[in-house]
Formats: C-alpha cells, structure tokens, sequence
C-alpha cells in the first residue's frame, strides 16, 4: 500500500515519548488543506497515534483502537495485536487505507492494514509519504545530538518537510508527560 499525503514521525528518547505529524492534506496533487491535525492523544495522555492515508479510514481504526485499549485495560500491546488482527480479518475494515504509527511511554507500533504490527528495536516509528525522509533525520538526531524526543520529531518533521512535496511545515508534535 503506497500511502501519501502526509507524514508522521514518533520516537522514544532518553525516557521521553513524542509524536508528531504535518499538516497537509492532499487531493491528488492538489493541496486541500494545510493545518490537518493527524496526531491524537488516547487514554488521558498515555498514548499518542497519528494516521497516514485515508482521514475517515483512519478515524474507524483510531476508533476501534480505542475502544480495544479500554478492552484491554490500557494494555497497549495487546491493543495493538487485537486491532491488526482485526483490520487483517474484517471484511469492512480490510477495505480502509491508512496505517497508524502509536506511541506509549515506552512502545513504539506501526500498524497497517496487512496485518503488520511492527515494534522497531529503535523506538522510531514513521509512516506516509515523507516517512523515510524524516526516519534518517530522526536515527542521526538521536545518535549524534543532545535534543529531546520532542525537537528530535520537530527537527525531522522539518527535513521531511523540505524534500517531501506531500509533507508541509505546520507540525504538530504532542508529547507523553509523566
């Protein structure tokens, strides 16, 4: 699934979570809207998903995300596993054309439609068009600078930004505080 428009980007550093995302929204090549909030926060502030791809798609799945975190008891990880299962074997949600990268203060997830639950072993997670742009950005600011989680997702976001014509430069960046 080749998914554009957009472009998320989320890190765990030094003890610190933060996700973030632009905020364009593209018709074809036509830009529709340029301060499109992708990021949401879910359970009181624990967790942070954003979505790339189709927005009323993404709003079942971060819908049915929700509800399978108050199944669960806020237990992100088999909230996570529950969901792809479902979006994997659901008729109507097998359908939607997003994927969801989620953040809790010390799990990192990029969930897609396949049925993938991904969990990098770097706690960087990216998804959209200029994902790839702002995950190299994102692996040399944590290696080789002293920032926080949340200038780290900025600065990325930033880059992504400069390179990506489907990603603009109104960001979002929300943070888990503990």
């Amino acid at each position: 699934m080749k998914i554009r428009s957009t472009t998320i980007i989320g890190l765990i550093h030094n003890g610190q979570a933060a996700l973030g995302g632009d905020g364009q929204v593209t018709l074809g090549n036509t830009v529709m809207k340029h301060n499109s909030m992708k990021i949401r926060k879910l359970l009181g502030g624990k967790v942070l998903t954003g979505f790339a791809g189709s927005t009323a798609d993404a709003f079942t799945l971060l819908q049915r995300f929700e509800e399978k975190l108050e199944a669960y008891s806020g237990n992100v990880s088999r909230a996570v596993v529950e969901l792809a299962k479902d979006w994997r074997t659901d008729k109507y949600l097998r359908r939607l054309e997003a994927m969801l990268a989620i953040i809790s203060e010390d799990k990192a997830y990029v969930v897609s439609g396949t049925g993938d639950v991904i969990e990098p072993e770097d706690n960087i997670v990216a998804i959209g068009s200029g994902g790839m742009y702002a995950l190299a950005a994102a692996k040399m600011l944590k290696k080789y600078s002293n920032l926080s989680a949340k200038e780290i997702v900025q600065e990325a976001l930033k880059t992504a930004a400069d390179i990506c014509i489907y990603t603009n430069d109104k960001i979002t960046v929300e943070e888990i505080l503990k």
